[in-house]
């Protein structure tokens, strides 16, 4: 599973917007807000993505723009209490890893004998859960370590095939 770039895009944004917050997460104040234009600069991402993004983060009520001067956007609510999972859906709707877990219509020729369906449910609501435990907070803190995704994959690599035969 991976997230879309906007949605990547978005946490970046926000993560930025959260760094001006200052270390009490203060969302109102003389660095606290931030035009389109200085966080496309900051973040790396091109200035009509950056637009785009923050509209709709706008519209999930995660940031609050203000017109005029001294205007620009802000968080909505402190960095603690801003989720990944709120900005993904913000971007990219309701999470759901296979098309049966989505509640609008969708059509499978196979639902209706469907055993791995329930299951569905339960890994959808783990990732949901993961992405619900990590705030912007977190996310301005520097990490204590990190695990590069090839030893991940050389893991899973080294991984017994379940498919080959004896």
């Amino acid at each position: 599973m991976r997230l879309s770039s906007l949605a990547d895009y978005a946490v970046v944004l926000m993560t930025a917007a959260a760094g001006h917050c200052g270390a009490r997460g203060l969302i109102d104040g003389p660095k606290a807000r931030q035009n389109a234009r200085q966080l496309s600069e900051e973040t790396g991402i091109k200035l009509p993505t950056a637009q785009k993004l923050l509209q709709a983060l706008a519209r999930a009520d995660l940031i609050e723009t203000v017109r005029g001067a001294g205007g620009g956007i802000r968080l909505a609510r402190p960095p603690a209490t801003i989720t990944l999972a709120q900005i993904v859906e913000a971007v990219d709707g309701p999470i759901a890893i296979t098309n049966c877990i989505e509640t609008r219509g969708h059509v499978c020729a196979i639902e209706q004998g469907c055993s791995v369906k329930p299951h569905w449910f339960v890994v959808n609501n783990a990732i949901r859960d993961a992405l619900d435990a990590v705030n912007l907070a977190d996310l301005t803190r520097k990490p204590a370590a990190q695990m590069p995704l090839d030893s991940t994959m050389k893991t899973q690599n080294n991984a017994p095939n379940m498919m080959e035969k004896d």
